[in-house]
């Protein structure tokens, strides 16, 4: 039973070595820059030599504990402590360590390491071929290696898309991209494009900025016009209500009635013989004369009353209807009773 479990273990341990094994060859060196001029700063605003590891999988792989070098003596028999000491370790606690697919990791060489997670201590000759290499964790397995030739400033030594390496000029450099190396062009997408003429991000924050900013000026533009179309309809609205529109629909609506009505006596009149026609055509004259007084009342501006002095302000009038002697009785007035005489 013992024997057993010790087997299950050696082959669980064995596979899972196997596993980070397959895991650690996805990780393979893309493209190293040994002269750096005018090429990328880190972010204490230093151009340092450096190197492009990518992971060549689907899958996300830590590389942290991983070792890069330049000394060709590992490649003699040696222990593995004996290696790691002439190595230099990617170091961890940064999450950019753990690469997704497809994706890139630049290092920076020559430099210490106390600066940041992505600096190495490993050296980058820029006057003089240079050996590199890519060990595993165990300090033991080669996973890559290279060797780069002297590089004029700015350029770099890539890999291509058939696995052979070649020089890129200072324009064709993409750190932290994909490469494609052939007939001196590089293949980049417009994400790598924009990635590497904009490595911190600067001209994004001001195209995000611009893209908000004009976004709310359409907003404004949309609210403007919209406020502007409803006070035209609402002045269009109260002129439709006003003189003399109002006149000359109430105009239009009476001649359509006594049209109506005078269409209706006319043809009664016709109807109806034995009729004298002189009173069909004082009902015609009547119903004209209407037609032009309801017409004219509802003119706009037209005054219409005549004054009539009716005497009703007469105080004298007033005051002696009932007692004055001379005024002829009216027969149709209320009588006064008369006092009885005491006496």
């Amino acid at each position: 039973m013992n024997k057993t479990k010790l087997l299950l273990g050696a082959l669980m341990v064995l596979g899972a070595g196997t596993v980070f094994g397959q895991g650690a060859r996805n990780i393979v060196i893309s493209e190293v820059l040994t002269n750096n001029a005018t090429s990328i700063v880190d972010e204490f605003g230093q151009r340092e030599a450096w190197i492009e590891l990518e992971n060549t999988s689907y899958t996300t792989y830590n590389v942290r504990g991983m070792f890069i070098t330049t000394d060709k003596t590992v490649l003699q028999k040696m222990s593995a402590p004996d290696r790691i000491a002439r190595m230099s370790m990617i170091p961890s606690g940064d999450d950019r360590m753990a690469m997704g697919g497809k994706k890139h990791l630049m290092l920076f060489c020559n430099s210490n390491p106390a600066r940041g997670k992505l600096h190495m201590s490993v050296k980058l000759p820029a006057g003089e071929p240079v050996w590199i290499a890519l060990y595993n964790g165990n300090g033991v397995e080669l996973i890559d290696s290279v060797t780069v030739p002297v590089l004029a400033p700015d350029c770099s030594f890539a890999r291509g898309e058939n696995g052979l390496w070649a020089k890129k000029n200072p324009h064709e450099v993409t750190p932290g991209i994909e490469n494609a190396v052939g007939e001196g062009k590089v293949r980049e997408t417009g994400l790598d494009k924009f990635k590497k003429n904009d490595p911190h991000g600067f001209a994004m924050a001001i195209m995000a900025m611009g893209i908000v900013f004009m976004c709310l000026a359409l907003l404004w533009l949309f609210f403007t016009l919209f406020g502007m179309l409803m006070r035209h309809l609402d002045t269009a609205k109260k002129v439709a209500n006003t003189q003399p529109i109002k006149p000359i629909t109430k105009t239009v609506e009476k001649t359509a009635e006594i049209g109506h009505k005078t269409s209706n006596i006319l043809q009664e009149g016709f109807d109806m013989r034995g009729i004298d026609m002189e009173v069909y055509m004082a009902v015609i004259g009547m119903a004209l004369r209407q037609y032009e007084d309801d017409v004219h009342d509802v003119e706009s501006g037209i005054i219409t009353i005549k004054s009539k002095d009716t005497d009703w302000d007469d105080e004298y009038s007033q005051m002696t209807h009932w007692h004055d002697p001379f005024r002829p009785t009216d027969h149709n007035a209320p009588s006064i009773p008369k006092t009885p005489n005491l006496h």
